[in-house]
């Protein structure tokens, strides 16, 4: 069992945390997290691509190769695939292996706010694990996120289907409650992973009720946006800007650090 794969069974929930760029990546490798993920939203908009879209696949290849060189296990995020035919999906998914990726997260919602077809999905899931059996495939259902009805029923029927065509987890984003997560818990046959949500339940919350991963998605992104228009702010109204800041010279050695 790899490592990636056995981190999804241990004794506390995988926390993943999400890069866009080999900056961010390289900060939370020096951090010691032995798993890192890449968020969809954060690589399509560093590029000044909309997330969903498909259109960032170019851009998330180039980002897996550069992060390659990292000593991390690497989840890739490929939106729905960047095709509709499974076997194209299957090609990309075999470029991410070599050079090394060890997860991939594929999703079920459209940029349009509908699903996908379960049973296509299911085709594509068959084909990527047919070509890539070691490959960690994390399959995303999105009724939560969508706002759709009846959630917990839709997304425990369609991870069911995934799981019988391969999928190695099961990613339900936009579940928030206790007791949503316990019956996902319970209703899925293999490791649930849960976005996790600040105004919600805490990491240890989250591994009391059995999630065996915890992705932050476009947080750290978006955390990093909210930091630049507040220090730009701060220097342009005169106000104080934090002294925490990583300095120069520590960003240009983290980059040198690993790039070497």
């Amino acid at each position: 069992m790899s490592d990636f794969r056995a981190a999804h069974y241990g004794e506390e929930p995988l926390l993943l945390p999400n890069a866009w760029d080999f900056a961010s990546a390289a900060a939370l490798a020096a951090m010691g997290f032995g798993c890192v993920g890449t968020t969809s939203l954060g690589v399509a908009a560093a590029a000044g691509l909309p997330d969903a879209t498909g259109l960032a696949r170019d851009a998330t290849l180039a980002l897996a190769r550069v992060l390659a060189v990292l000593p991390v296990q690497l989840s890739v995020d490929i939106e729905s695939g960047f095709s509709e035919a499974p076997e194209e999906v299957a090609e990309f998914t075999a470029q991410l292996v070599e050079l090394g990726i060890t997860g991939v997260n594929i999703e079920d919602g459209r940029a349009d706010g509908a699903l996908a077809d379960p049973g296509h999905l299911a085709e594509v899931i068959a084909a990527v694990k047919g070509r890539c059996p070691d490959l960690f495939l994390n399959a995303r259902t999105d009724p939560y996120w969508l706002g759709l009805d009846r959630p917990l029923e839709r997304s425990l029927e369609r991870a069911r289907r995934y799981r019988e065509a391969g999928a190695d987890g099961v990613f339900v984003p936009g579940a928030v409650t206790a007791a949503d997560i316990s019956a996902l818990v319970d209703g899925i046959d293999g490791p649930l992973n849960i976005l996790f949500s600040p105004a919600h339940l805490r990491l240890a919350d989250l591994a009391e009720l059995g999630v065996a991963r915890v992705s932050t998605g476009s947080l750290l992104f978006r955390a990093s946006l909210g930091a630049v228009t507040r220090t730009a702010a701060a220097v342009r109204d005169g106000a104080p800007v934090p002294a925490d800041l990583p300095a120069y010279g520590e960003a240009r050695d983290l980059i040198e650090r690993y790039r070497a």
